[in-house]
């Protein structure tokens, strides 16, 4: 989604990059020519990420001294915060298995969260600002969950859609079926439509008033960036401990 004016993304020269000439591919339609900016700027974020990643896991060092926390706010203290507290949401809502999902949750977390506050930042247009990225965490989450269930479970998951009863699978299953596909398409279009429409209208209160109200509307835009990283989360650690959960019979 493209607004006009000063972009970070065309001052490096990423929307500039060619792309490799897939034509038209089935489903898909026609290949983009060049990066979208939806692509673009997820890679920023990706790269700021990393780069803070790098930055906070200098500052741990070697030695013994390491595992005490600086008596300062620092660079690894905020990315301690952020690690310890996507633990504590693991735990509280997926009991002892959530520590098992922390490299696919924080990644969501701070994937999606960066994406969502960049929105706030001049020459930024969010990822999450287009269907197109929020589907591809959806469908992330989608494929995983189902993956893990296989995991744990075997051929015993598919229990999980027939229901209690074998007489009751013609019924459960149809309905099981279109419960999962509503996941990812909810997942998506809640996050996309939530940030598209904070975007949007902090935009249009910048290009009204670029001084005093842009400034209540940014503060607003991190609280609703904040807020829809929790609601995705959630949702996804409720989707992942349902499917890992051991039914009693």
């Amino acid at each position: 989604m493209e607004h006009g004016g000063f972009s970070w993304i065309h001052l490096i020269g990423l929307d500039r990059i060619r792309l490799p000439n897939l034509g038209t591919l089935p489903f898909l339609g026609e290949m983009p020519e060049y990066m979208p900016p939806y692509v673009a700027n997820g890679l920023l974020v990706m790269a700021l990420v990393i780069l803070l990643a790098f930055l906070g896991n200098r500052q741990l060092g070697k030695s013994k001294d390491a595992i005490i926390p600086d008596d300062r706010l620092t660079l690894r203290n905020i990315l301690e915060l952020i690690v310890e507290g996507v633990l504590k949401l693991l735990e509280a809502n997926m009991g002892k298995r959530g520590k098992d999902f922390i490299f696919i949750i924080g990644g969501l977390v701070v994937f999606i969260l960066f994406s969502n506050l960049s929105g706030v930042v001049p020459g930024f247009d969010p990822p999450t600002d287009s269907l197109n990225t929020t589907a591809a965490c959806a469908l992330t989450v989608f494929f995983l969950t189902h993956y893990y269930g296989m995991r744990e479970h075997g051929m015993k998951y598919l229990k999980h859609f027939t229901g209690p009863f074998w007489w009751l699978a013609p019924l459960m299953v149809p309905i099981e079926m279109i419960g999962h596909l509503a996941r990812p398409l909810s997942l998506s279009l809640r996050l996309f439509g939530n940030i598209m429409g904070d975007h949007t209208v902090f935009l249009i209160f910048f290009a009204l008033m670029p001084f005093l109200i842009p400034i209540v509307v940014m503060v607003l835009g991190i609280f609703v960036a904040i807020v829809q990283t929790l609601v995705f989360v959630l949702l996804s650690m409720a989707y992942f401990s349902g499917a890992v959960e051991h039914m009693e019979h």
